[in-house]
């Protein structure tokens, strides 16, 4: 499958202009025959955790995740886009407040939304004041014969999230994110998670100045080895890769010679482990 990621920085709280950037790079990413479009962590309000939080009033939000689901009806594409808000009451759990989280919907090219996850971990003291973390898993859905799985930003960074997805089968990984002054992770951490799950990653990024902050564009698809198959750097736009079936089983696919890591790890070893050494989640 094509699949496009936008990169380009946002206005903060400017949701009309941001819409419409996400509804020109729709259009060119169909035009370039994407069949899916992925753009960066809350692009359509801007990455303003406070401002957003504080200066959004519910009633555009929703408006917004609307028009999100038009854009992609009328340019007959899949659209997956990051909005504060809830995403759903069963996803809260009873003792949690129904505070807004950061949300990753994927709509399909009908307009309709198929798959919704809540940011599990925020990152820093500017997010965990706006935002309250997700505590479902991140959900697998299949759409056009590929399994795709939904992250944003800071959760790929553990290898737990992306691990997850690949046991539930994902091919794909699709991954909003707001980066800014951590090269390694689109350098190593990125590649190092598609290579140890034989999966694809792609992962789209804000690029230059936006609220204070200096955005590291540099988005990405890294693919079941690794390999880069599209890198932004610091331009702006919109960028292709074209993603398949991960190299997982089963069924066993063609695969690199090894190491299969979801075939060899050993969990009940590893939870032997952490026993021994009275190490409990946090």
């Amino acid at each position: 499958m094509r699949i496009a990621l936008l990169q380009v920085a946002a206005v903060p709280l400017d949701l009309e202009a941001n819409l419409d950037l996400i509804d020109d790079a729709a259009g060119k990413a169909r035009a370039g025959a994407a069949q899916l479009l992925l753009t960066p962590e809350l692009f359509a309000t801007g990455y303003a955790p406070q401002d957003v939080r504080d200066r959004l009033p519910e009633d555009r939000i929703t408006a917004a995740r609307t028009r999100l689901a038009e854009i992609a009806r009328t340019r007959g594409i899949a659209l997956v886009h990051c909005l504060p808000g809830v995403a759903s009451a069963a996803s809260v759990s009873p003792d949690a407040s129904v505070e807004p989280a950061i949300t990753v919907v994927f709509v399909d090219d009908a307009g309709i939304e198929r798959a919704v996850y809540e940011k599990t971990h925020l990152f820093g003291p500017e997010e965990r004041a706006a935002f309250r973390a997700g505590t479902s898993a991140p959900p697998v859905i299949r759409w056009e014969g590929l399994r795709f799985g939904l992250l944003v930003c800071y959760d790929v960074e553990f290898p737990e999230t992306v691990r997850h997805l690949a046991a539930a089968g994902a091919d794909v990984v699709l991954v909003p994110t707001a980066l800014a002054g951590a090269p390694a992770v689109t350098g190593l951490l990125v590649p190092s998670r598609a290579a140890e799950n034989l999966l694809s990653v792609a992962y789209a990024n804000h690029v230059g100045e936006e609220a204070g902050l200096d955005f590291d564009g540099e988005s990405l698809v890294a693919g079941p080895g690794g390999q880069v198959l599209v890198s932004a750097g610091t331009r702006t736009g919109v960028f292709f890769a074209e993603v398949g079936p991960a190299l997982h089983g089963p069924p066993v696919r063609e695969r690199p010679e090894g190491p299969w890591y979801l075939e060899d790890r050993r969990p009940s070893l590893y939870r032997r482990w952490a026993a021994e050494h009275g190490e409990t989640p946090r």
